[in-house]
């Protein structure tokens, strides 16, 4: 690979040159082993440990098919779906990868014993399959982790429907943690030039997930002057939904669980935060079997306190179970409640009454359409919207990288460097950085 790395931070390589560079068929790669999905076996969940399944190793590189791309990784990041796929919760990822090999010759190439992981990346590409226009070899890219096959008209008026919708590196081989990933072409956009290869590819999952849930049409349709409840407002999701809310006039109401992430949400310019620790909301009995409504009643009460009496619009949702009743109750009449995720667990349980005699809506978001995706991506490029990116760790450490995120140890976003040799690299607008480099930088070191 060290021809290619080689070819990228030269930074005068033609497209001529990287189309001609020779590509390895074998390459490093995070990957999770079909014959190991027992190995957390009677340990609970919080017990368990990303560093002894995720592997990291030599893998064969796969056939490059019509309509793909192979793009050299430069950087990629953790999601929960990477922590999820390393403890083999809720359950083993190689289902899906058998359901996808079924689908035709082409796609058996993902039914594989071992999973490469990975739903971010920036890089560079190095070759484009049959059929692909829009990308060429030297193309500086980062990709989101919409994988369609738009083969029914279910997912031509929202990608997001398409019935064979899968998530990249999930649900798919070939995934961004790695110093190769395959990709579909249509995943590919074009990597905010102001940043380096690790912050470019930190937003990816989350700044895409969180403009659908909040902004689109699709999920809040968030206007000006909307209230917009963010649970866990500094962390990776919640960082990009309280950068939307304050971008486009709504006033955020941002739930964090300690001091100092209430002072980065602050630092974004939200005023109204709720600080879990210091006031001790506890929505369930000791052993999880009740909820307490008096709890939802005090929370509802203290939020009204910030906003001079008004009530939620939209509840931006992800922790589930834990939260899931307590957002129901307390959004306004009328309101929405957005929920994408469910980080304590996917059994939700609320009183309906709240529910059905107040016409509030739950709206079910996942990931983001293609549009969406562009249209998030974009703002990032122009310096409306930054990174979360705390900590980067080299894919030799990807084990460690992922148990922070299982743990909560991390803030915003953790990165993995692939092929870059050492972080702050890949630069190339240094005047609309400097324009923004402490939002750029806020996350750092937290």
């Amino acid at each position: 690979m060290q021809h290619i790395l080689d070819a990228i931070l030269a930074g005068d390589t033609s497209t001529e040159d990287f189309a001609n560079l020779e590509i390895p068929d074998h390459y490093r790669a995070a990957t999770v082993h079909k014959d190991e999905v027992d190995m957390f076996e009677g340990i609970a969940s919080k017990e368990k440990d990303p560093r002894k399944s995720l592997h990291v190793e030599d893998v064969a590189l796969p056939e490059l098919g019509p309509g793909e791309a192979y793009v050299a990784v430069m950087a990629s990041a953790i999601n929960y779906n990477t922590v999820w796929t390393s403890i083999f919760e809720p359950v083993p990822t190689f289902g899906f990868l058998e359901r996808y090999g079924r689908l035709s010759e082409l796609t058996k190439r993902h039914d594989l014993p071992y999973h490469v992981v990975g739903s971010d990346l920036s890089g560079v590409v190095l070759a484009t399959g049959a059929g692909v226009t829009k990308w060429k070899a030297g193309d500086r890219v980062v990709a989101h982790c919409l994988s369609v096959e738009l083969e029914s008209p279910d997912g031509h008026n929202d990608t997001m429907l398409d019935p064979e919708q899968r998530i990249w590196g999930f649900e798919t081989n070939f995934g961004g943690l790695a110093e190769i990933a395959l990709v579909k072409s249509n995943q590919l956009m074009p990597k905010p030039e102001h940043l380096t290869w690790e912050e470019a590819a930190s937003p990816g999952l989350v700044n895409c997930t969180a403009y659908r849930q909040l902004v689109s049409k699709n999920g809040g349709a968030m206007k000006q002057g909307d209230n917009v409840l963010i649970w866990g407002a500094s962390g990776g999701l919640g960082g990009f939904a309280t950068q939307y809310a304050l971008n486009g006039g709504a006033t955020p109401v941002c739930v964090v669980s300690n001091e100092e992430k209430a002072n980065i949400v602050r630092s974004m310019g939200a005023e109204l935060v709720i600080n879990r620790s210091e006031e001790d909301y506890r929505f369930w009995n000791e052993d999880g079997t009740e909820q307490n409504p008096k709890e939802w009643l005090r929370f509802g009460k203290r939020i009204r306190e910030l906003t001079g009496g008004e009530d939620i619009d939209i509840v931006f949702e992800h922790p589930g179970r834990e939260t899931f009743g307590a957002s129901v109750f307390v959004t306004r009449k009328g309101g929405t409640i957005t929920t994408c995720a469910s980080t304590s667990g996917y059994m939700h349980e609320y009183d309906n009454r709240y529910l059905w005699m107040n016409l509030k809506r739950i709206i079910s978001s996942h990931f983001a359409n293609y549009r969406e995706s562009w249209e998030a991506n974009r703002l990032i490029a122009k310096g409306k919207i930054h990174p979360t990116l705390s900590k980067t760790y080299p894919l030799d450490e990807v084990g460690q990288a992922a148990l922070d995120v299982h743990k909560n140890l991390h803030q915003g976003k953790v990165g993995v460097l692939a092929l870059a040799p050492e972080e702050g690299l890949g630069v190339l607008d240094e005047e609309l950085r400097a324009q923004h480099l402490d939002k750029i930088n806020r996350f750092r070191g937290v």
